[in-house]
């Protein structure tokens, strides 16, 4: 993501796996500037930077940076009102479906059947879909993307920057210790996301939708959502009403992409 955006950018992070794995003032992993606020204030802080970058005839990328918990909980009031405002910034929402900072507690990122530490026996409610939530403040641009296509987000990120508004991209990123899979297995799960159309691909330019990637081919013919699930700890024992209601799901949403890209509904 920061390869896309260049040297001359600044991030807006809100509490999240993020605020601890970029190091300690003044050794940090980070070569741009990173502002850690709350866990609530990440779009309206990243409001008053950009106007204030704007005013001053600055074409800074102002960048959201937060997780599922600080964007689809949290942070969702915030979020609303600076895409409301039309905010000239990038928000990306990296999911790993839960609040991974603290120990992997539910979130409305986390997917049915899923079982968390507050969810031991597995989530009874479905994933919130915000990208539909952000799609009714009409921005400008938004994607999805997965950290296993890392060549896909590198664009998403790139096009995205080149839109004067507020513009989104949700990113699928597979947890290792909080999903209960083997670390080496992370690239193969979140391709495995996509195959299943567990999670798609696209793009949504003024309202325009555009299926991208490998889930071209996930809408034809997904791979069997047990092969996503399998190597997952997190879905050990999850029942057959759940499974079955998360395969009826993923059918709808798949047939609901395709009328839309094709403009049938």
């Amino acid at each position: 993501m920061l390869k896309a955006a260049g040297p001359d950018s600044v991030l807006v992070v809100p509490a999240c796996c993020t605020s601890v794995i970029q190091g300690i003032y003044p050794n940090t992993a980070m070569n741009i500037p990173v502002y850690n606020v709350g866990f609530a204030t990440a779009a309206a802080s990243a409001s008053g930077m950009s106007a204030a970058f704007r005013s001053m005839g600055k074409k800074t990328n102002v960048i959201v940076y937060a997780g599922d918990g600080g964007t689809l909980d949290i942070g969702i009031q915030a979020l609303s009102g600076a895409f409301e405002r039309g905010t000239d910034f990038l928000y990306i929402c990296y999911d790993n479906e839960a609040y991974g900072n603290t120990g992997m507690q539910r979130s409305g990122g986390t997917p049915l059947g899923a079982k968390t530490t507050t969810t031991p026996g597995g989530k009874t409610d479905f994933k919130k879909d915000i990208d539909a939530i952000v799609a009714a403040h009409e921005p400008p641009y938004q994607a999805t993307a997965c950290a296993a296509y890392p060549q896909d987000l590198f664009k998403k990120v790139q096009k995205a920057l080149t839109f004067r508004g507020p513009t989104f991209i949700h990113v699928l990123a597979p947890c290792p210790p909080g999903w209960r899979y083997e670390t080496g297995k992370s690239v193969e799960v979140g391709k495995l996301a996509v195959k299943s159309g567990m999670w798609v691909l696209y793009e949504r330019e003024y309202g325009k939708l555009t299926i991208t990637g490998p889930s071209k081919a996930a809408i034809k013919k997904p791979v069997p959502l047990e092969e996503y699930l399998a190597p997952q700890g997190r879905f050990k024992g999850i029942d057959r009403k759940a499974l079955e209601t998360l395969k009826q799901r993923v059918d709808r949403t798949l047939k609901r992409f395709a009328q839309e890209e094709a403009g049938v509904c």
